[in-house]
């Protein structure tokens, strides 16, 4: 059984013309919705977060950071400024916890919330991003088990760099970061690894054999970390079709990508970043088949 967290919150917030619609939340959510209430799909199962407390935001960005979104003091051409943005945000974050929990609880989970978290650095959002989503979820973690050996994995399969994990936990000894992204794209980060931070840029038009090739590398990498956990920025704008990036993935790819990272044999759980085409909601689909 896959857990999917949703609430209907994190559609209440539109800029319009803006690629980060509630629409592309929304469809997945009804797409998932009828595949249960038709009895195609019976593995799947829904639930409702709740918004993390703002000391799980500050164990990942600084008090400035935090008091700008809450107060709606920041500008960001590409992160719009919305009066109930503080409280959404948190929501979203409060889903990557509940998935985070899930998992260590031997169950499956997906967050599907918006809005996407991985831009978002210690001190700046961007991007799309107001709090780190993955980032809050994984320190909380880190900081519930208080043995120095406790160490977790994120894997990022957004068509954009997650600078914004990768500035929080770079570093840390006990998180490995491992992105796959396009280059030269925005952020315009990642072009190297350093560290506990492993980064493996790919060409625009990169297709599914090479992508899965470099995917089982960085795995690869990941298996001889051995993790207690693995985390994963499920971000979907390596599809083919999608409007913001330029790579060459399947629906069926994404599928692919999830059964090997089920092939870790760690408990893991997923949280939802990029993906903008009308396609999303089967892309999401063939992930979570996957995972199963």
């Amino acid at each position: 059984m896959i857990t999917i967290i949703f609430s209907p919150k994190c559609l209440d917030y539109r800029e319009q013309g803006h690629p980060e619609s509630p629409e592309r939340v929304r469809n997945s959510y009804l797409f998932l919705s009828e595949l249960i209430s038709s009895g195609k799909e019976d593995h799947f199962e829904f639930a409702e977060p709740r918004p993390c407390s703002e000391k799980d935001l500050l164990s990942v960005h600084s008090r400035e950071m935090v008091e700008s979104v809450k107060h709606n003091s920041f500008f960001d051409p590409d992160t719009p400024n919305f009066p109930e943005i503080f409280d959404i945000a948190r929501l979203s974050a409060g889903g990557a916890i509940l998935a985070c929990e899930m998992a260590l609880e031997g169950k499956t989970a997906f967050s599907l919330l918006r809005p996407p978290g991985h831009h978002a650095t210690k001190n700046n959002l961007g991007g799309f991003c107001y709090f780190n989503n993955v980032a809050v979820a994984v320190k909380k973690a880190l900081t519930e088990n208080h043995e120095h050996s406790y160490r977790i994995a994120i894997v990022d399969i957004d068509c954009h760099h997650g600078n914004g994990t990768e500035d929080i936990f770079l570093g840390n000894e006990q998180v490995l970061y491992v992105s796959l992204h396009q280059s030269p794209l925005f952020p315009g980060t990642g072009l190297s690894s350093d560290k506990n931070c492993l980064n493996f840029p790919l060409p625009a038009g990169t297709e599914e054999k090479e992508y899965l090739e470099v995917l089982d590398k960085a795995l690869g990498e990941i298996k001889k970390f051995n993790p207690a956990l693995v985390a994963v920025s499920a971000g979907f704008d390596t599809y083919k079709l999608d409007p913001i990036a330029n790579m060459k993935l399947e629906k069926e790819t994404y599928r692919k990508i999830a059964k090997r990272i089920r092939d870790l044999k760690k408990p893991v759980f997923s949280v939802l970043e990029g993906g903008y085409s009308p396609d999303l909601p089967e892309c999401i689909y063939e992930y979570l088949c996957g995972l199963m």
